[in-house]
């Protein structure tokens, strides 16, 4: 798909002031499709209008009306329409310190913790989040940070978990997490897959492999996916998209468009406009 949404599609992909560590969407999608990729927070989300095809590495979850889905961070993902007319629906992002914040204040869980479902039928939790939503809207950051505080802690009380934090131990495992440091340190002008494996003392075919298994996904689309992060951090910062897309490597600013819009749902100028009319929104000016 193109950096233009198409005919009968919108979406604000925004931040509330009032709640730095947490990034909101609200869109309606038809035709527009996202690629394999994943976050650095969570995703808590919820249908109000079609229905949503989410891959996962489980499957295929079909999320209609009253649907909450909860992906982990660094989960790979894709999704798209699952009727003709699309889907409609509420998204928070919050930080993992966030999530992990609220799970040690009101939750017996400890250390770093997720979601062990991806999909759940929880009608309350849905009208929840759409709540976190209007509140944000309307500049009421008490309701905003309580409402979240209230969904989270359900989500995580009824389908939490803790993860145990540990080092890779295969060589393949190992081979990946020195890939991605390499990539990540020249993401501008990064090596062919052949000169990568050279450099890390293992073959081609062995990396891709070691990759994929370590991060769901082969290391261009990885890496087109951490760029995207990049650049939006540089957006977030003030930086001309046209430079933002020179400095993490795309081609040309259309490049970042493309691939910007496909990952983020939203185009970058249309992603930097509203970061700008949010941090100059305060308490006391008029939304």
């Amino acid at each position: 798909m193109a950096g233009a949404q198409q005919p009968g599609e919108w979406a604000r992909h925004w931040s509330y002031a009032e709640l730095p560590d947490l990034d909101l969407l609200r869109a309606r999608y038809i035709r527009h499709t996202f690629p394999r990729h994943s976050h650095e927070g969570y995703v808590v989300a919820t249908v109000s209008h079609g229905v949503e095809d989410i891959g996962t590495p489980g499957g295929t979850l079909h999320a209609g009306p009253g649907t909450v889905v909860m992906i982990n961070p660094e989960v790979p993902h894709t999704a798209r329409a699952g009727v003709p007319e699309g889907w409609v629906y509420d998204t928070l992002y919050p930080s993992a310190q966030v999530v992990n914040d609220i799970a040690a204040d009101t939750t017996r869980l400890r250390g770093t913790v997720g979601f062990a479902e991806t999909g759940v039928a929880d009608p309350y939790a849905a009208r929840l989040i759409a709540e976190v939503h209007r509140a944000a809207e309307e500049g009421n950051a008490l309701a905003a940070d309580s409402v979240l505080r209230v969904v989270v802690t359900r989500l995580l009380t009824r389908h939490g978990t803790a993860f145990p934090v540990s080092a890779p131990r295969a060589a393949g495992a190992r081979d990946a997490v020195r890939a991605r440091a390499l990539l990540e340190s020249r993401m501008a002008e990064p090596p062919t897959l052949e000169a990568l494996a050279a450099e890390l003392g293992t073959s081609p075919f062995a990396l891709l492999r070691a990759f994929k298994k370590q991060y769901g996904m082969p290391p261009h689309t990885w890496l087109t996916d951490a760029r995207v992060r990049r650049a939006r951090r540089m957006l977030d910062a003030g930086t001309a998209p046209s430079v933002a897309a020179a400095e993490v490597g795309f081609t040309d600013q259309p490049h970042l468009n493309r691939h910007f819009t496909r990952i983020v749902g939203v185009t970058p100028g249309a992603y930097q406009r509203e970061r700008a009319r949010t941090y100059k929104t305060g308490p006391d000016r008029p939304r």
